[in-house]
C-alpha cells in the first residue's frame, strides 16, 4: 500500500505542473459548461476551436523550448507574417506551392537564427532584442505589401491544401499535423539530447558549459525552432483564409505566451512541459470563445485572460520551489 502511495506520489511530483495545467482546463470546461450548456454542447463550437488550435500549438511548443532554456522571443508574431508572406508572394507568381511552403518554413529559421545571433553572441537582452526585431519585421512587411492583403484563392486546387487544411471526415486536417507536431516536440523534449541539453542550460548555463554543452549553439537552435513554429503557423493561417495580411500574427503575441505560462512552464527557465502547454492553449483558445457563448462581452476576454494567468503561475509557483 505505501508502495502503490510512493509511485502515485511520484507520479504527481514529476507531473505536478501539466496536472496543474489540467486541473484548470477542466475547471474553465464545467464553468462554460454550466453557464451555456445549449451552446457548450454544439459541435460547430468546438470545430471553430479545433481550426484556432492547431496554430496556437505552432507557436507554443516551440516558445516552451526557448523559456525553459531560459530566453524569451517577442519577434515570432512579425516571423509569422514574414514567412507568411514568403509563402504567398510565391504562390501568386505561380511557383509551386509544396516549394512556397519550404520557402516560408527556411524564412522562419534563418530569421530565429538571425534574433538568437543578437541575443546570444552580441549578448543583448532577449526582451529588448527580440521586441525591436518585432517591430522591425513587422514595418517591413508593411513597407513592402503597402499595408495589402495578398489573394490565393488558387491555392484551393493543389494538393498541399487538401493535405494541410482540408477536411477529413469532419476534423480539419490541421488538427493531425498539430497532432503529430507534438508528439515529436514532446520526444525531443522529454527524451532527445536536445531537450537535455535545455534543460541543463536553463537551469544553469554556466554548469552546462562546464560539462561540455555548447550553451550558445542550443539557444540559437531553440530560437530557430521558434522561427519555424511561426513559420508553420502563418504559412497554415494564409491556407485556411486563402489570404495573407499585413497585420496577421499580432494578435497571437499575447495567446501564445500566455499559454506557455498557463501551460505550466516558468518564466525562470530550466523547467517545461509540453502536455502541460497542450492544456494551456486549450484553456486560451476557448476561453476566446467560452465568453461569448455563455453571453458576456467580448470585452470580458482580457480580463480573464490577465486573472487564469494570475493565477496559474500563483498555482505553479506554489507546486514546488526550482529545482536544481
Amino acid at each position: 500500500m505505501n508502495k502503490e502511495k510512493s509511485i502515485i506520489g511520484n507520479i504527481f511530483h514529476k507531473n505536478g505542473r501539466a496536472l496543474g495545467s489540467m486541473g484548470y482546463f477542466i475547471l474553465l470546461m464545467l464553468v462554460f459548461l454550466i453557464g451555456a450548456p445549449e451552446a457548450w454542447m454544439r459541435p460547430s463550437l468546438h470545430q471553430s476551436v479545433f481550426v484556432m488550435l492547431p496554430t496556437l500549438i505552432f507557436l507554443v511548443i516551440p516558445l516552451v523550448f526557448l523559456v525553459a532554456s531560459g530566453e524569451i522571443d517577442l519577434s515570432f508574431a512579425s516571423t509569422y507574417a514574414v514567412a507568411a508572406y514568403i509563402f504567398a508572394i510565391m504562390v501568386k507568381t505561380g511557383i509551386d506551392p509544396a516549394i512556397a511552403i519550404l520557402a516560408g518554413i527556411l524564412t522562419g529559421a534563418i530569421i530565429g537564427a538571425i534574433v538568437g545571433a543578437l541575443i546570444v553572441v552580441f549578448r543583448l537582452s532577449s526582451l529588448v532584442a527580440s521586441l525591436g526585431m518585432l517591430f522591425l519585421l513587422r514595418g517591413i512587411i508593411l513597407l513592402l505589401t503597402e499595408s495589402r492583403s495578398i489573394t490565393i484563392m488558387e491555392i484551393d486546387t493543389h494538393w498541399t491544401y487538401f493535405a494541410l487544411v482540408g477536411n477529413f471526415y469532419g476534423f480539419p486536417m490541421q488538427i493531425f499535423w498539430a497532432a503529430i507536431f507534438v508528439i515529436y516536440c514532446y520526444y525531443l523534449f522529454s527524451k532527445h539530447v536536445f531537450g537535455i541539453h535545455i534543460h541543463h542550460v536553463g537551469d544553469n548555463a554556466v554548469s552546462a558549459e562546464q560539462m561540455g554543452i555548447n550553451v550558445k549553439a542550443v539557444k540559437i537552435k531553440a530560437f530557430m525552432f521558434v522561427g519555424i513554429g511561426a513559420a508553420i503557423g502563418g504559412i497554415f493561417t494564409t491556407l485556411i483564409t486563402y489570404t495573407f495580411f499585413p497585420t496577421q500574427g499580432f494578435g497571437y503575441l499575447l495567446l501564445a505566451l500566455a499559454a506557455v505560462f498557463v501551460g505550466g512552464t516558468p518564466y525562470w527557465g530550466g523547467l517545461g512541459t509540453i502536455v502541460g502547454a497542450i492544456f494551456g492553449v486549450g484553456i486560451i483558445a476557448y476561453m476566446e470563445i467560452g465568453i461569448i457563448a455563455i453571453g458576456w462581452s467580448g470585452t470580458w476576454r482580457q480580463f480573464f485572460n490577465g486573472l487564469i494567468i494570475l493565477l496559474a503561475l500563483l498555482g505553479h509557483r506554489l507546486h514546488g520551489e526550482r529545482v536544481r
